[in-house]
């Protein structure tokens, strides 16, 4: 796909939005060019037009490459939230229940028995997904675990893939400057489990979304959820702080009780949809419950920023309305002072979300700090504007433009029992001003904060 990774022998696949680096590849020495439009067949001597772009470009790749994921087990997690700790703990889990090295492609990159590294997109393009779906089984992975974003989805990005099993998390507002509405987004996450043959489909039944699929759904399914215990499989909690969770997990006619290093509400459910997907990979209640503990916290989610001060510190990834709302309400109860929020709103984004988070901010904070998250090509002050405009009078409501005064000024408020959460970014170590990635890491800027730098 990229004309700068271009070998002699090599087929180079021009996209739409990259036809002026097709010279350059032939010059690098492609043998073929792939393009998506007849006409362009007229530009190179070595060209391949593709009349059904999309369909044809994943089997072309799937052939090359030697069928990738029929050596491989395969697990798809899609939804809005919980993709990528599900999928974390998920792969962590079946490590110890397989005793081999299992790869994850997801938000955090692509991580492999050889190391791991950052990628451009969730789920990236077709291409780029079967080089590294090829890369995972050299290595000698025993499966994938892979988030699959809506856009993935919506541009059959994922087509061709064997997915053993699929979880579906839940579905609230997000990426609607892509889809045009609730039910296109729907629409496309409900691809995983309507066109991929030999899924088991594991279902959130405390969602709407996830309880109409799993009716909807007619093969194999293990339907799970955290309030009943009413089919499928359960996972009721007895003690959550913020470094544990125990609870009895419940399938069929088998209870186990499990205490796991994970803490916050919501990673109750984090846990209860690995579980589903391992018992749809057929390992049984008993095995899984063994490696429960095993499961470590995810990097930037709800991860905890130790220190002497008394003060609880999280720093979580939580930049959709939902998210947001579940990590306030998992940090409350476990807040005997008051609770600091901190967070922003991506720029270039869907701006309808803002107002939004700033209400959920101020309902469920004692004092909220609106900053810069992302802004990207937009102002910053505009998106600051939007945000403000959500903001309940009754909140004690500070507006500090750089993220990092405001991480410090939110931890410079606190005293102890209380608790500053600093989200939306999480374990990105970065923030996007204009076009550039300059360096910027929530987790160091609460320590220098915290040790008063």
């Amino acid at each position: 796909m990229d004309s700068r990774h271009v070998n002699p022998g090599d087929i180079f696949v021009a996209y739409p939005r990259g036809l002026q680096y097709i010279q350059s590849a032939v010059s690098a020495g492609a043998s073929a060019v792939v393009v998506p439009d007849e006409v362009l067949l007229d530009q190179v001597d070595c060209g391949l037009f593709l009349p059904d772009y999309e369909d044809s470009l994943w089997q072309i790749c799937d052939e090359l490459y030697d069928h990738p994921t029929q050596s491989m087990k395969l697990v798809g997690i899609t939804g809005t939230n919980g993709k990528t700790t599900t999928a974390w703990i998920l792969r962590e889990l079946l490590e110890h229940l397989v005793k081999q090295p299992v790869a994850y492609i997801g938000t955090l990159g692509i991580v492999l028995p050889t190391g791991a590294r950052e990628l451009a997109n969730t789920t990236p393009y077709v291409v780029e997904l079967y080089n590294l779906l090829v890369e995972a089984r050299d290595s000698g992975v025993w499966g994938v675990v892979m988030e699959v974003s809506s856009h993935a989805l919506a541009q059959k990005r994922v087509n061709g893939i064997q997915f053993d099993a699929g979880v579906f998390t839940n579905l609230t507002q997000d990426h609607l400057d892509f889809h045009n509405n609730m039910e296109e987004y729907e629409a496309a996450k409900w691809r995983l489990f309507s066109e991929f043959p030999g899924i088991v489909g594991c279902f959130n039944l405390d969602d709407p979304v996830g309880l109409k699929w799993s009716n909807r759904f007619k093969s194999k399914q293990i339907p799970f959820s955290t309030k009943s215990r009413a089919g499928g499989l359960s996972g009721i909690s007895s003690k959550i702080s913020v470094g544990e969770i125990q609870m009895a997990l419940s399938y069929a006619d088998t209870t186990v009780e499990v205490e796991s290093k994970l803490g916050g509400s919501y990673n109750v459910f984090n846990l209860v949809s690995a579980v589903a997907a391992l018992l749809a990979l057929g390992f049984s209640l008993e095995s899984i419950a063994e490696v429960i503990p095993f499961a470590l916290p995810v990097p930037g989610r709800f991860e905890a920023i130790h220190n002497e001060k008394g003060i609880g510190v999280i720093v979580d990834y939580a930049h959709t309305p939902d998210a947001l709302s579940k990590i306030l309400e998992a940090v409350r109860p476990l807040t005997g002072g008051r609770l600091i929020t901190v967070f922003g709103c991506g720029g270039d984004r869907d701006s309808t979300k803002r107002p939004k988070m700033a209400l959920i901010a101020s309902e469920l904070s004692d004092v909220v700090i609106a900053t810069s998250d992302n802004p990207r090509t937009e102002n910053p002050e505009s998106i600051l504007d939007d945000i403000s405009a959500g903001i309940l009078p009754s909140v004690e409501y500070y507006r500090i433009t750089d993220r990092i005064q405001a991480i410090k000024h939110g931890i410079g408020l606190a005293k102890p029992g209380d608790c500053v959460v600093i989200a939306g970014k999480g374990h990105e170590n970065y923030q996007i001003i204009g076009r550039e990635k300059v360096y910027l890491d929530d987790r160091e800027l609460a320590r220098d904060a915290l040790a008063g730098n």
